[in-house]
């Protein structure tokens, strides 16, 4: 079915799609919509769920561990100092292996408060041990709500998408809702390797000694430091079952293909910009200016952020002459966390292209597509790295 609506009702509707057992969440703008819709469709039967009002979002990412550990599937989505305030249970659900889904709608932190868009909220958890997934557009919304469930179930740890707000949250745009059968040929029913269960009581996550130890039947048990080793495989190997998972969505829906970085006129480019969220699609408007002027450019959307597709970015961005990485984020004092990743995952390449930073719309300072085209064509142009220096876009001081 093909609807024309808000990014946050594609989001409600690829959990409906789901099969999402239980929704626990707290309101906090640009969220709330998101949640009402589900509200609305748990009280309207049209979702058989389990909807949990809780009084913060440290609460609403408990219940769905609680929800998660007795083997229900579980969805909360939260915005900026809501995922803040989730920070202990953040690191409680990965290493409790939970595979949890939450969209996090992009907005920035205070203080000074801020209700306006950028990735400062995400990114300032990228080392918590979830699944980091950028969306660009509603339909990708929707679609990335419904493989996070796969990849979560595959790999056992948590996955936020995250989507920019108001800029998707709000705005309408077309995209197409996929047919209910097929979802659940893509997802199967949830069933937990394990769960709380009275008839085989366990205890979970106790008090764990450095070194491994015999556990109660005299087997061999991890200690603290082998656990943290299985959490970081395996999020290592969520990048090939990120690519496994695109292919068997594509095959059944007929979108995808591009799990990693999503191109756009990159094959002969010279000169890549390099983004995440629907910046990388404002980006393509400079693109087709400069194509028509000559400038053999093109644009990567990156759409896996942790686990860091290395790989794949090396790949991508090996033998060209400038990466120009633009990001609504900064790692104060230093520079843009994805220009960090990006130049570690460039070391030791064989033609190291010159990068450069760029930061821009922090706290949703607009972001005009002129001055993007600005930026884009003079660093094109200039022959110079900038590695330690990102240049800001749209500072008024």
């Amino acid at each position: 079915m093909h609807i024309i609506e808000a990014g946050n009702v594609a989001a409600a509707m690829g959990v409906k799609l789901a099969g999402v057992q239980v929704v626990a969440a707290y309101p906090i703008t640009p969220q709330t919509p998101l949640t009402e819709k589900l509200s609305e469709l748990v009280d309207s039967r049209e979702m058989d769920a389990q909807y949990i009002p809780v009084e913060s979002e440290h609460s609403a990412l408990s219940v769905c561990i609680a929800a998660s550990s007795a083997g229900s599937r579980a969805f909360t989505a939260t915005s900026a100092n809501g995922l803040l305030y989730m920070n202990e249970q953040l690191h409680w659900a990965a290493g409790a292996r939970l595979p949890i889904v939450m969209c996090v709608v992009n907005r920035g932190i205070g203080a000074p408060w801020t209700v306006w868009n950028d990735h400062q909220d995400a990114m300032s958890q990228r080392d918590t041990g979830w699944i980091q997934l950028y969306c660009c557009d509603h339909q990708q919304i929707i679609d990335t709500v419904i493989q996070a469930f796969a990849i979560a179930e595959t790999v056992r740890a948590p996955v936020m998408v995250c989507y920019d707000g108001y800029i998707l949250s709000h705005t309408y745009m077309p995209f197409d809702i996929p047919d209910q059968a097929d979802v659940e040929k893509f997802l199967p029913a949830f069933t937990p390797d394990w769960a709380l269960n009275p008839q085989c009581p366990a205890n979970l996550n106790t008090v764990t000694l450095p070194e491994p130890r015999a556990d109660v039947r005299g087997n061999t048990a991890p200690g603290y430091m082998e656990i943290r080793h299985n959490l970081h495989t395996d999020l290592r190997r969520t990048i090939d079952v990120t690519a496994d998972t695109d292919t068997k969505f594509k095959d059944i829906f007929g979108r995808g293909g591009q799990p990693f970085i999503e191109s756009y006129f990159c094959d002969d480019a010279e000169h890549v910009v390099v983004c995440m969220g629907s910046l990388s699609y404002q980006m393509r408007d400079v693109i087709d200016e400069l194509r028509k002027e000559g400038v053999s450019v093109g644009v990567y959307g990156l759409r896996l952020y942790r686990p860091f597709p290395d790989r794949a970015v090396a790949e991508a961005l090996d033998g060209r002459k400038n990466v120009l990485v633009f990001e609504k984020a900064l790692s104060y004092g230093y520079e843009g966390p994805l220009f960090s990743d990006i130049k570690a995952a460039l070391y030791g390449t064989d033609s190291l292209p010159k990068i450069r930073n760029f930061i821009l719309g922090l706290g949703g300072r607009e972001i005009r597509t002129r001055a993007l085209y600005q930026a884009v064509k003079t660093a094109c142009n200039e022959n110079q790295s900038k590695p330690h220096e990102p240049d800001f876009i749209g500072l008024k001081l």
